[in-house]
């Protein structure tokens, strides 16, 4: 027999009803705002600095900070925004964000902001370097109640203390760490990384869509592509990769990693366009910042057909749109990362370079220095400036963060504040044939060309019109080198340091930074 009901009146109903309901309303009348804005944030000094959230359709937003106060009506999709005016480095302040609640936000400081981004390097935390690297160690145990660190989009501020550091990017810590000491400013740091990552996953669709120069590429790519052919050959390689993983399970060993699968030209091999950015540094934009520094580069683009050149210039371009505040610098580390000499081995920035070796019996040859000449050319992009790495620690994970960091500093405060530091060392500008001699010039000597280590300067190679290179004997005279050698009685092609790693090259400016790679042939 079923329970007897209890009568339940209109009046009754109707108030349970609007009960249920207030929650779910108060909800969304509830002004939000995005997971960078927190407790401890740092904010952009001299620049508008947006502040955006969400709201009920119509609701009125007022922002405070310092004396400002900014108003603005949220539109029918909830969002709302506004920028305060420029502002002056300091604090702590206190900003306040007021709807139908109100958000405060305690500990507020004004000063220099840059977002971290890239793969392992950019990702690994101070507490996996720590043991490698005495002055990252040091550096870690102390606080510094000026600088400030944020996990992007995954979560708020916190200030750098021996608590906080250890969970946070190594190289962005140490970057942000040297600025923050040289400025004497706040810094604020704000990381989105993801180990082992391609380039294509930090780009957004559109940006690659909407990239002249990117699909330019991609046409010439597919133009000479044969994807009927690169499945074919991915088909027999396959086959036989089956067999020996059959014939590794039966013997109990492990299981060869498989091969990819060929995409078309334009497609992505490994996750998708723009995931990483969508996750790590869209829900970032636009807030107010002076620069990126990215390291990333190991994994490619994987994008088939669209080298990394390409890629980084429609990832620039496309952050810089998204950010809205111009061309703002764009720091990159150099990659491979390491393989040369030092000038000063016992320098705490390049204690991990490679020691100097004699010349190989026999100029590198094919494309070994293809890959850092690529790289090196990122750095044409308007406003965009590579961290030389050439002198600083080898191999895929290099233990000398602090160095990566201080050299990344560097360039910072030379290219985007304007500090009498040079960034580089040596580069080629242009070269003159002069009878059975070549002269380089270089820009970017600093205090002057120079050698170090061995009997004389050496690394640069020299070939005739039968392509054959050679060995060169070489001499600095003021901004440039004299290249020579008594088998090339008709030079018409010169390179240096042409090699993955070329730890005999050593060739740098009195500023103590190396000569770039470079060739002046194609072939």
């Amino acid at each position: 027999m079923l329970p007897k009901r209890t009568p339940v009146s209109a009046r009754a109903l109707a108030v349970a009803l609007a009960l249920a309901v207030l929650p779910s309303l108060s909800a969304r009348a509830d002004v939000k705002l995005p997971a960078v804005f927190s407790s401890h944030m740092v904010l952009q000094r001299e620049k508008p600095a947006p502040v955006w959230g969400q709201a009920s359709a119509g609701e009125k937003v007022t922002v405070r900070f310092r004396d400002q106060e900014q108003t603005t009506t949220a539109g029918d999709d909830g969002r709302w925004s506004v920028a305060l005016d420029k502002l002056k480095a300091g604090g702590p302040d206190t900003l306040i964000v007021e709807g139908a609640n109100k958000i405060t936000l305690d500990d507020v400081l004004v000063g220099e902001v840059w977002i971290g981004s890239g793969q392992s390097n950019m990702a690994g935390g101070v507490s996996s370097y720590l043991k490698g690297d005495e002055v990252l160690a040091k550096l870690a145990s102390q606080s510094y109640p000026t600088l400030r660190l944020c996990r992007g989009a995954g979560g708020g501020w916190s200030e750098a203390t021996p608590q906080t550091i250890p969970g946070f990017s190594a190289l962005l810590f140490s970057f942000g760490q040297q600025l923050n000491a040289d400025l004497d400013v706040p810094v604020g740091l704000i990381v989105g990384a993801v180990g082992g990552t391609p380039s294509g996953n930090w780009l957004s669709p559109e940006m690659l869509a909407q990239d002249a120069d990117a699909q330019k590429a991609l046409k010439q790519s597919a133009a000479s592509d044969d994807f009927e052919a690169r499945l074919a050959q991915y088909e027999r390689v396959h086959a036989r990769w089956r067999e020996l993983a059959e014939a590794a399970k039966q013997k109990g060993e492990r299981v060869p990693g498989e091969p990819r699968k060929p995409v078309a030209v334009g497609e992505i091999n490994r996750g998708s366009v723009g995931n990483l950015y969508a996750r790590y540094i869209s829900p970032v934009a636009p807030f107010a910042i002076r620069g990126v520094l990215w390291d990333q580069g190991e994994s490619g683009t994987a994008i088939q057909g669209l080298d990394q050149y390409a890629t980084m210039g429609a990832l620039i371009r496309g952050w810089r749109a998204a950010f809205g505040q111009g061309d703002f610098p764009f720091l990159y580390v150099q990659k491979p990362s390491g393989g040369g000499c030092a000038w000063d081995d016992a320098d705490p920035v390049t204690r991990e370079a490679d020691a100097f070796t004699p010349l190989p019996l026999k100029p590198p040859t094919g494309g070994e220095g293809a890959s850092r000449e690529l790289h090196l050319s990122i750095r044409n992009y308007p406003q965009t400036f590579m961290v030389a790495a050439r002198d600083l620690g080898s191999g895929i994970h290099p233990i000398n963060k602090s160095g990566y960091g201080q050299r990344a500093a560097r360039v910072a405060l030379g290219a985007a504040y304007g500090q009498d530091v040079e960034i580089y060392g040596p580069i080629y500008q242009s070269h003159k044939v002069e009878g059975s001699k070549v002269r380089v010039k270089f820009d970017h000597v600093g205090k002057g060309l120079a050698w170090k280590h061995g009997e004389a300067l050496q690394g640069f190679q020299v070939a005739g019109e039968d392509r054959v290179f050679h060995w060169a004997d070489a001499t600095i005279d003021g901004d440039a080198v004299i290249v020579s050698s008594d088998k090339v009685a008709k030079p018409v092609a010169v390179r240096y340091a042409w090699a993955s790693r070329s730890p005999w090259a050593n060739l740098f400016n009195k500023d103590g930074l190396p000569a770039a790679t470079f060739r002046t042939d194609s072939w």
